[in-house]
This record gives C-alpha cells, sequence and structure tokens, in this order.
C-alpha cells in the first residue's frame, strides 16, 4: 500500500475531496515524523508504537571481499504493534485457508 493507496481510502471512507485527505495523510505522517525526530514516542491505541532506537557501532563483513568493516552507530525507526493489532493479524492468519498462505 502506498501513500496515495491511503489517501484514496480517505478520500472513499470519510467523504473529504482528494485534496483535503492528501493534507491529512500528509499531516498525520509530518507529525510523526517531527515527533519522532524530537525523540519522542508516538503511540496509536490500538495499533502500536513508534519510536527510535539509538545502534551502537559494531564491525561487519564486506559481502564481496570479506573485508571486515566497522559500521558506525545510528539511529533506526522501531515499531512495536499492540496487542490488540497482533491479535487481529493472527485471527486474520487464521481464517486463511492453507492453500492461502
Amino acid at each position: 500500500m502506498t501513500k496515495a493507496d491511503i489517501v484514496e481510502e480517505v478520500y472513499s471512507r470519510v467523504g473529504f475531496s482528494k485534496k483535503e485527505s492528501s493534507d491529512v495523510v500528509e499531516t498525520v505522517l509530518e507529525t510523526i515524523k517531527k515527533t519522532l525526530e524530537r525523540g519522542d514516542v508516538v503511540k496509536i491505541a490500538g495499533f502500536g508504537n513508534f519510536s527510535i532506537r539509538n545502534k551502537g557501532s559494531r564491525k561487519g563483513r564486506n559481502p564481496k571481499t570479506g573485508e571486515e568493516i566497522e559500521i558506525t552507530p545510528r539511529k533506526v525507526v522501531t515499531f512495536k504493534p499492540s496487542q490488540v493489532f497482533k491479535e487481529h493479524i493472527l485471527k486474520y492468519d487464521a481464517r486463511k485457508s492453507p492453500e492461502e498462505a
């Protein structure tokens, strides 16, 4: 699913114009991004939490040459689904036939 698909869902379900739907989606995504940039956690009830995790430096290996390299420390975005979200996915998976899975 793309951002355009999400805009289309908002448009068809809520009844906003396409422009308003696009603005709503952009505002939500921008708010999430700015909150994470500040180092705060984004908690969406019934969905999950987005947060920033610091990863330390570590040793890695160039797959082509086998040369050992230092991977620099960095920040990564993590998502932890809520229990409600996990249960919903499990129910959906349980309804699928073995051929569909």
